[in-house]
């Protein structure tokens, strides 16, 4: 096992030029859900599919550039998430659900191999997929290393004795508190998806939406970004992402059993696997990229002085640097 070194600051890579897509489709994956794809680049270029973070955040058109535009992008909003229909739903969306119309894309659109990429919930279901279907992955590069163990997720949502993100950032976990009666305070991703699932008061629920999105914006840069905080705070976006992930996580990510990505890791000890991972992570610990890496000796883990998000420059560049690698498998 070893740690690649980051890139000194003066070599910092950019994002690639931004990309349109050559073609977009709908496919009705059920009889409820309706999800929405797109493919940039060259049609007939090397394929890769790009998953995005949340789960419920969707995709974002800087995903578009992470790769160069000699390849084939395939871009997926998830059920429920983006530009999928309907927005928010929680019937049927679940992981295997999502590992399911991965698979349909892919086949749909005639792709026999591809590289996966993703970063925090993207990394979840990218790994979750990559062991269903090693067959069809010819490399992962993964950012955030998140693979929803309890102990992960408390660390995020749930302040004690022991620590965890509130020990940072204990203003803005006043604020995240604040929707929750103390009584309920002691399970408090349940609390607020008892709130998120209440048809019966939108006002509740939406307050509680954007509380919970907004933390999570809030912690997700090393340095605190206002732009990405008030995304947090838009409606429409919150309802999406904080429904979607409160479900998902009070129901551990629907895996059979605690830690299953990383206990069955050794599924993909053949394909080619790049993990970029920011020292300074309050959303996804670098506990959990390292806990991988150990399982997965074979990866390549650069770790970064960077906080969570992919558009942070240290973790921008070390992704677009691992993508023009895999490109070319």
């Amino acid at each position: 096992m070893s740690i690649a070194a980051a890139a000194p600051a003066p070599a910092l890579r950019l994002l690639h030029a931004p990309l349109e897509p050559f073609k977009t489709h709908r496919f009705q994956v059920d009889a409820i859900h309706n999800i929405f794809v797109e493919e940039c680049g060259d049609p007939n270029g090397a394929p890769v599919c790009i998953t995005h973070g949340g789960p419920g955040g969707g995709i974002s058109p800087s995903y578009r550039q992470f790769f160069p535009p000699s390849v084939r992008m395939v871009l997926i909003d998830q059920r429920g998430a983006g530009h999928s229909t309907p927005a928010a739903c929680l019937v049927d969306n679940t992981t295997q659900h999502l590992i399911a119309d991965m698979e349909l894309v892919r086949k749909a659109l005639g792709i026999d191999r591809w590289v996966v990429f993703g970063g925090s919930w993207g990394s979840t279901i990218s790994l979750a997929y990559a062991q269903a279907h090693p067959d069809r992955v010819k490399g992962l590069v993964l950012r955030g290393i998140f693979t929803l163990r309890r102990e992960e997720l408390l660390w995020f949502y749930q302040s004690g004795p022991s620590g965890g993100a509130a020990f940072i950032f204990p203003d803005a976990w006043e604020a995240f508190l604040a929707p929750i009666p103390v009584v309920e305070r002691h399970d408090l991703m349940s609390a607020y998806y008892r709130r998120l699932t209440n048809e019966n008061n939108k006002e509740e629920q939406l307050r509680c939406a954007k509380a919970w999105s907004t933390w999570e914006m809030t912690t997700s840069k090393l340095i605190v970004d206002p732009e990405l905080v008030a995304k947090g705070e838009d409606p429409e976006f919150a309802l999406k992402f904080a429904r979607i992930e409160a479900h998902y996580f009070v129901h551990g990510g629907f895996f059979a059993q605690d830690g299953e990505l990383i206990k069955n890791a050794g599924r993909l000890a053949h394909i080619p696997i790049s993990i970029v991972q920011g020292r300074y992570d309050l959303v996804c610990p670098m506990t959990t990229a390292w806990d991988l890496h150990k399982a997965l000796p074979h990866s390549k883990l650069r770790v970064v002085h960077a906080g969570h998000s992919a558009s942070e420059p240290a973790i921008l560049s070390a992704l677009v640097e691992e993508c023009e690698q895999f490109a070319k498998l």
